[in-house]
């Protein structure tokens, strides 16, 4: 029997796997960093914590996450030309002893069997519109793709500097990197928009984890995105997790399996919700796993966490994907 690592690898590459690799059992998600330790983010039904970005995010009961709050007063950067003056990066100098609770918790995981894998959330386009909102984001990259250019690559110098603490630090394997790219049914750019805007930056972040050690790039994007594949390879990302039903995973999985894996293919609404049945997941996830194959696919939910909102869930999924398992291997 494979380990948890092996079976991974023999998924994405195209090996062979002797069963599907279960939601996240591959990657130990760290996020016990000073950044992240020190950064405010709001609990489970907790409203109004501003984050050291100045962002205002709440999240409400029966949502599967934070969200910013963008009433006019909590607005962070409310003109785009004025970025300078108004966007504040938070400060990555940290002394050594703020990193002895990660190093700690390093010493805990076993690399013979996960990853680890820092957890970056929100990535650029999510971060643009957290400090400005999402409509006046949407509309800046018309009005004004001169400043929008020159936000995105000062959030791109902050990440990159974020990536040498991480890297120097810590020396993780992985890397588990949020960004939302789109809604259910479409990218919120066109493809070649979002390559104008963000194709070099991501390029430059994650070809500095690659360069400094990390083997895995796991991108966060529960949405329609199927036409910025092409440019997910292009930046180095090896397992795009969230994929929705939506994108039609099975097409994905014969043009750009060997290049990419993709991870999800239940979608979290149709399974994580108030009244859910074992019998929901247990089709859901057969129907996944059936469709998608053994091959350079992971079943799951879209969910961006080894958890889900509603309890139970997370945990049915994990033993359906086993039930899985011995039926198709």
């Amino acid at each position: 029997m494979l380990t948890i690592k092996q079976n991974l690898l023999e998924t994405i590459h195209g090996g062979s796997p002797d069963r599907f690799v279960n939601q996240y059992e591959f990657l130990h998600i760290l996020m016990s960093d000073p950044f992240n330790l020190k950064d405010p983010y709001p609990e489970y039904g907790q409203h109004n914590v501003v984050n050291l970005w100045g962002v205002t995010l709440s999240w409400p009961e029966g949502t599967p996450g934070g969200f910013p709050v963008h009433t006019p007063d909590r607005i962070v950067c409310s003109d785009v030309a004025q970025w300078r003056q108004q966007v504040k990066a938070p400060s990555l100098q940290f002394p050594d002893a703020m990193w002895e609770e990660a190093l700690k918790e390093l010493e805990s995981v076993d690399r013979q069997q996960q990853f680890v894998a820092p957890f970056i959330a929100p990535g650029l386009f999510e971060r643009c519109h957290y400090l400005m909102s999402m409509e006046p984001t949407m509309i800046n990259f018309y009005e004004e793709p001169e400043a929008m250019h020159e936000l995105i690559r000062y959030l791109t110098d902050w990440e990159l500097e974020y990536a040498e603490t991480l890297c120097s630090h810590l020396h993780p394997d992985a890397l588990f990197h949020h960004d939302d790219w789109g809604s259910q049914l479409s990218t919120f750019l066109s493809p070649s928009m979002f390559a104008e805007f963000f194709l070099d930056s991501y390029k430059e972040i994650y070809g500095y984890y690659k360069s400094h050690g990390v083997q895995l790039i796991v991108h966060h994007s529960d949405s329609y995105a199927a036409t910025l594949v092409p440019y997910m390879i292009e930046m180095g990302i090896d397992i795009w997790q969230g994929v929705m039903t939506s994108n039609n995973i099975p097409e994905l999985i014969k043009k750009y399996g060997g290049q990419i894996s993709f991870m999800g293919g239940v979608d979290s609404a149709k399974v994580d919700h108030p009244g859910w049945t074992r019998e929901e997941v247990r089709r859901e996830v057969e129907r996944a796993c059936r469709e998608c194959g053994k091959l350079y696919f992971i079943p799951g939910a879209s969910q961006g966490l080894p958890l889900s909102t509603f309890d139970g869930v997370y945990e049915a999924m994990t033993e359906e994907i086993d039930n899985m398992s011995k039926v198709l291997f």
